[in-house]
């Protein structure tokens, strides 16, 4: 099993119960194909680098998961087949990715530093 990261943008028309309702059915794609969700994250409304299909903003969420290549295929034709999605994007971490990971889930990235006064 390999270990892969999602990034779905939804449309921007759709409420904040809508646009929780469509993340929690790729979810549920996941989950059905023994998929093992390391994280999710949501970022919420943001704005768009581009308009896409007349609209510059969009609803963001990234999902971290264990599963197999196979799956992968799945979860992207259901994307595709949505009205919701505008973007989807799917990579495969290597081991230098997986370990920036874990490090900004533990907060490694957040610590101050003492200054040594001399």
């Amino acid at each position: 099993m390999n270990q892969y990261e999602t990034v779905i943008v939804l449309t921007p028309l759709l409420s904040e119960d809508a646009a929780k309702e469509a993340l929690a059915k790729f979810k549920a794609v996941l989950t059905d194909n023994n998929a093992e969700i390391i994280q999710e994250d949501n970022w919420g409304l943001r704005k768009l680098a581009y308009p896409i299909d007349k609209k510059s903003n969009g609803f963001f969420n990234l999902t971290e998961y264990k599963a197999s290549g196979d799956l992968i295929a799945k979860l992207e034709l259901e994307l595709k087949r949505d009205e919701r999605v505008l973007r989807f994007l799917t990579i495969r971490l290597d081991k230098h990715a997986i370990a920036y990971n874990e490090k900004k889930r533990s907060g490694a990235f957040n610590k101050k530093t003492k200054e040594v006064a001399a």
